[in-house]
C-alpha cells in the first residue's frame, strides 16, 4: 500500500470523518497541528461562544480571537477551526478557510452581509405546499444558494396536502420552470412519502437546510436525523406561517452519513453581492440577452432586445422578467452602498431611463393628440 492510500486511509477513520474531515481539511489544518492545537468543526454558535466537535469529543470555546469587524469573518456554524486543546475558558484560534458560505444581507441601512453556514455542499430550500407558491421567494433563495457555491436542491414538503396528483404535478412544473437546472423533489415527512432521493442526496456532505417558518424544516430534519432532535409547532391555519421553532444553526451527523445544519425560518432574505447567483437563477434570460442589440441593455425599452421579444412571443414569462429585475436592482443597490462611484453610475443610469421613458410617453401622446 503506498503513502496516499494510507494517508486516505487514515483519514477516512478519523473520529471527524463523519462530519466531513477529509485530505483536503487534514493539509488545510497540518500548521495548526504542528502547533499543538486541536482540529474540530464547529456545530452552534451563540453569544460569542460555539459548540465544536473534536476527535476527543464536542468543546465549549470562546470566539474572541478569531472575531473580526468583518461580520463574514466570524465563527459560524459549519466552519472547520483550531481550538486550544485547554484553558478555561477555551479558545478558537483559527478558522480554515471556507469553500463555501451562505451570505444574505442584514436588515441594516448599511451594505453588511449576515454568514448563515460555512462549508456546505447541498442547499436545501424548503417550500411549503400548504399555502400559495411564492415563485419569487423560491428564486431569491436559489440566487443566494448558487451565490455560495453550493448545490440547491428544492423540497416541496407537506405533499400530502395537495391530494389531487394533476394539481401537483402543475406545482411541480410551476418551481421546476422556476429553477433551471435544480432538483425539485416532494415530500411528505408525516406520510414518508418521496423521502428516498432526498435522503440519498443529503448522505453525503454537508446539507443546509433553509426556508421560512412553517415550512416544515424542523418536522423534515427529525424524519432525515431518524429521530425527534428538533422541537416542531403546528403553523398557523391563516397563512401557513409558524413560530421560530429553532432558534440557532445546528450542525447534526446523519444516520446515513453526510451532515445536515438545521436554520431558523428566514422572514427576510436579502442578496449580499449575488449577482452570478441571480444570473445563474435566470439563464434562460442571460442566455436571451447574449442576442439583444446592445450588450449592456436592461431590457425595458432598448431596440432590438431579445428579451423583451420573447415576452412578446410568449417564450418567457413577465412575471419571470419582472423578478429578475426586481433581484438585479437590489443587488446593484446593496453593492452600491459601499461603492460610491458604482451608486453615481447607478443613479445616473437611472435618471437616463426615466428621461427616456419620459420621452416615450411624450411621443405617444403626440401620435394620440
Amino acid at each position: 500500500m503506498n503513502s496516499s492510500s494510507l494517508s486516505a486511509s487514515s483519514v477516512s477513520l478519523h473520529p471527524l470523518a463523519p462530519y466531513g474531515w477529509d485530505e483536503a481539511w487534514a493539509t488545510e489544518f497540518a500548521p495548526y497541528a504542528a502547533e499543538g492545537l486541536l482540529a474540530g468543526r464547529v456545530v452552534r454558535v451563540d453569544r460569542g461562544q460555539c459548540d465544536v466537535v473534536t476527535a476527543g469529543g464536542t468543546l465549549r470555546a470562546d470566539t474572541a480571537f478569531v472575531t473580526p469587524h468583518d461580520p463574514l469573518r466570524v465563527v459560524c456554524t459549519g466552519d472547520w477551526v483550531a481550538v486550544e486543546p485547554g484553558g478555561n475558558p477555551r479558545y478558537v484560534r483559527a478558522c480554515l478557510p471556507r469553500r463555501t458560505a451562505f451570505v444574505r444581507s442584514t436588515s441594516s441601512k448599511r451594505s453588511e452581509g449576515q454568514i448563515l453556514a460555512a462549508n456546505v455542499d447541498h442547499a436545501v430550500v424548503a417550500v411549503s405546499l400548504a399555502v400559495e407558491l411564492d415563485l419569487g421567494r423560491v428564486e431569491r433563495f436559489l440566487a443566494l444558494a448558487w451565490e455560495s457555491g453550493a448545490q440547491p436542491v428544492v423540497v416541496l414538503t407537506k405533499a400530502d396536502l395537495v391530494p389531487d396528483p394533476v394539481t401537483l404535478a402543475h406545482l411541480v412544473q410551476d418551481v421546476e420552470a422556476t429553477a433551471p437546472g435544480v432538483p425539485v423533489l416532494t415530500v411528505s415527512a408525516l406520510a414518508g412519502e418521496g423521502l428516498d432521493v432526498l435522503v440519498a442526496l443529503v448522505g453525503s456532505g454537508t446539507s443546509v437546510l433553509l426556508g421560512q417558518s412553517g415550512a416544515g424544516k424542523s418536522t423534515l430534519a427529525n424524519t432525515l436525523l431518524g429521530e425527534v432532535v428538533l422541537d416542531v409547532r403546528a403553523a398557523r391555519d391563516v397563512d401557513g406561517k409558524g413560530r421560530h421553532t429553532t432558534t440557532t444553526r445546528n450542525l447534526l451527523p446523519l444516520p446515513g452519513g453526510g451532515v445536515l445544519i438545521d436554520t431558523p425560518g428566514l422572514r427576510g432574505v436579502g442578496l449580499f453581492d449575488a449577482e452570478a447567483g441571480v444570473g445563474q437563477v435566470f439563464s434562460e434570460i442571460e442566455e436571451l440577452a447574449d442576442g439583444c442589440r446592445f450588450a449592456d441593455c436592461a431590457h425595458h425599452s432598448e431596440p432590438g432586445c431579445a428579451v423583451r421579444l420573447a415576452v412578446e412571443n410568449g417564450e418567457l414569462p413577465v412575471r419571470r422578467l419582472e423578478s429578475y429585475r426586481k433581484l438585479v436592482r437590489e443587488n446593484q443597490w446593496i453593492v452600491a452602498k459601499t461603492d460610491a462611484r458604482l451608486r453615481a453610475e447607478i443613479k445616473k443610469d437611472w435618471k437616463k431611463k426615466g428621461a427616456e421613458g419620459r420621452a416615450a410617453m411624450e411621443a405617444k401622446r403626440g401620435r394620440w393628440e
